[in-house]
């Protein structure tokens, strides 16, 4: 497989949406077989573009990656690409038990023209430092013209995704980004990684990281923006023009504004733990409140979340559109 075209990281830049696998109404039943809704992914997908966002992620935890099956995964990347038509970079993620089976998946993805993957490790037993980047670069070699985005969910995938990890995936020449989670490392990863990948926080917390590091935080995720994507736009424009004015006020607010809309989210306001139990859920549930996108049902077997949980969910999903809204009504005046 010919190395063509390869993504660099200098193309990495801007507001990527992180997409849910829109679901049909059946998809809770274990009895059904495709429950992909490919009108909503194709809606979606050209909403996103419309939008301005900069890239998609997809089929990471909220995409469902792990209930899927491989024909549905299919038909998903491909209603996707083809919606994209490669205006966008379209990651999909391929993590799956074992190196063999995630090349296998990365190939497909690849051969229907995902520019990259969502990669995470391998997650039946915790791996160790020397494991976990054996395992980035097989599948580098094995699919050498596939960009790499190193899902770094902690919480997911048991392993601390360490500064010295990064030094060592950072020589990949096709890990150029990364879904950044660890907001206290990331003075130290960026540092390891010397600008060979670019490092994304959410939405959430990107202002604080650009201030701090204007020059190598210049990409963002944003699972809000399948509630309403031009709000992660307006984010991005905000922080460009206050890198290149130095004046942060207005940037500084909206942030705040959006961050009031994401926190309800997650139980009790501060529970990761309890969110990580329930993100599918919960993620699912916020995007449908939103009302821009429709995510659709669970699939089996993560169809349960407590009630109390549910309604930050909506709160979430809700306030974020209703800002939405506020601020698009403010640029129409």
């Amino acid at each position: 497989m010919a190395n063509k075209n390869l993504m660099t990281v200098d193309e990495v830049h801007g507001a990527w949406a992180i997409m849910p696998t829109p679901a049909t109404d059946n998809a809770s039943d274990w009895r059904a077989s495709d429950t992909v809704d490919a009108e909503e992914t194709a809606r979606a997908v050209e909403g996103m573009i419309d939008a301005g966002l900069d890239g998609i992620l997809s089929l990471g935890t909220l995409g469902e990656c792990a209930t899927l099956t491989r024909t549905e995964k299919r038909k998903f990347v491909a209603t996707a690409v083809e919606a994209a038509a490669g205006r966008v970079p379209f990651f999909t993620g391929t993590t799956s038990l074992g190196t063999r089976e995630t090349i296998e998946q990365t190939r497909e993805a690849y051969d229907l023209g995902a520019r990259g993957t969502m990669l995470g490790l391998p997650m039946w037993c915790a791996a160790d430092e020397k494991t976990a980047v054996r395992f980035f670069q097989d599948v580098a070699e094995a699919v050498p013209g596939m960009a790499i985005c190193v899902y770094a969910n902690i919480a997911a995938f048991r392993f601390p995704f360490s500064p010295s990890f990064w030094a060592e995936v950072s020589k990949i020449p096709q890990v150029v980004m990364a879904k950044h989670g660890a907001v206290p490392a990331l003075q130290a990863d960026l540092a390891a990684v010397e600008g060979r990948v670019r490092l994304m926080p959410i939405e959430a917390v990107y202002l604080g990281a650009a201030q701090a590091a204007p020059e190598q935080m210049t990409a963002f995720w944003s699972s809000g923006a399948a509630c309403g994507p031009k709000l992660a736009a307006r984010l991005r424009d905000a922080v460009v023009a206050a890198k290149a004015s130095g004046d942060w006020a207005a940037a500084t607010e909206l942030s705040d504004a959006i961050g009031k809309t994401v926190w309800p989210l997650i139980p009790g306001g501060n529970n990761f733990e309890e969110f990580n139990k329930y993100n599918i859920g919960l993620e699912k549930a916020r995007i449908d409140a939103g009302g821009w996108m429709k995510a659709g049902p669970c699939r089996p077997p993560y169809l349960f979340v407590p009630d109390e949980y549910m309604e930050g969910a909506r709160i979430s999903g809700s306030g974020w559109a209703a800002l939405d809204k506020q601020l698009s009504a403010t640029e129409a005046a």
